[in-house]
């Protein structure tokens, strides 16, 4: 069995037809069909139903065809990961991070890197802890800065912080100076993020207001903590957020925070990388983040 036979496998799967495959890989139907009788037979298995109406995956090619699309695309993670190595770190890095932390370091660290790396293409993006995960095991990340937990065996990662909670306010509308207030809370429009969106950050809001004695009424949604805080200034309401972003904003003059803590609630800031990923960009910007704080 050699790699074009589980080239030709994945198109003929990915397509169910032996003549757009065969166009696809630029060679004639007779071959192909071949190629594939030939993985058959070494197999021991049979790939594919086949008559003159349609082609279809039989239950041992469904199989194969999960197995072996996740052996290519470690294989090309690999191979991204050696032609960086051996191109002395140069080409291209990506980094995410979640919104909810301390996102004013990030302009620091992605400076910090140009100068190191001039030939390395940097590219940033602002994304929630679920969709970085899934780019980080498919090696379309190189570094993600996320929150705990995380359960993935494809991914390395280290501690960079750990966050409590705070409730965030227009001062000049709303103040909460005192933990007894805090069940006032019920009382309060919510503003959060989309419960799809960041399901960690929710059931984290709901556990906090269980504690305290209310229910969160989240009457307005957002994607990103720019624009929860940027509602807060508005007056729309109140929320809480991770204790950490409140050093992006601590000079707003229209906002108040008042830090809270529930006994074994408590998040966790990770700096994330693909198993593979060892190179020397990694460990300048990890190291620097760390430093950072």
């Amino acid at each position: 069995m050699e790699l074009r036979h589980l080239h030709y496998f994945i198109t003929v799967a990915e397509t169910l037809n032996f003549t757009k495959a065969a166009e696809k890989l630029h060679i004639s139907q007779p071959p192909l069909s071949r190629q594939i009788k030939e993985l058959e037979t070494h197999l021991n298995a049979r790939l594919f139903d086949r008559n003159n109406k349609k082609v279809a995956l039989t239950h041992a090619g469904e199989y194969f065809y999960t197995e072996i699309k996740r052996y290519l695309e470690q294989l090309e993670r690999i191979k991204v990961q050696t032609e960086k190595i051996a191109n002395n770190v140069s080409g291209e890095f990506r980094i995410s991070y979640i919104s909810s932390t301390f996102s004013a370091v990030i302009p620091e660290l992605m400076a910090h890197l140009r100068s190191k790396f001039p030939f390395v293409h940097f590219k940033l993006f602002e994304a929630p802890t679920l969709k970085q995960v899934a780019d980080l095991e498919s090696g379309k990340l190189d570094l993600g800065i996320i929150r705990s937990p995380l359960f993935s065996s494809k991914i390395n990662w280290q501690h960079w912080y750990k966050d409590d909670y705070a409730v965030v306010f227009n001062k000049n509308i709303f103040s909460i100076d005192h933990r007894d207030q805090l069940k006032e809370l019920g009382k309060a429009t919510f503003i959060y993020f989309n419960k799809d969106y960041s399901p960690q950050n929710y059931e984290a809001l709901l556990k906090i207001g269980a504690y305290f004695g209310f229910v969160p009424n989240v009457v307005h949604e957002a994607n990103n903590m720019h624009s929860i805080m940027q509602l807060i200034k508005n007056g729309l309401g109140v929320s809480i957020v991770p204790a950490g972003v409140l050093r992006n904003h601590k000079n707003d003059p229209d906002l108040g925070f008042f830090e809270i803590n529930v006994p074994g609630l408590s998040t966790d800031v990770l700096l994330a990388t693909p198993e593979v990923e060892k190179n020397e960009i990694t460990q300048e910007a990890i190291h620097f983040l760390k430093e950072s704080l």
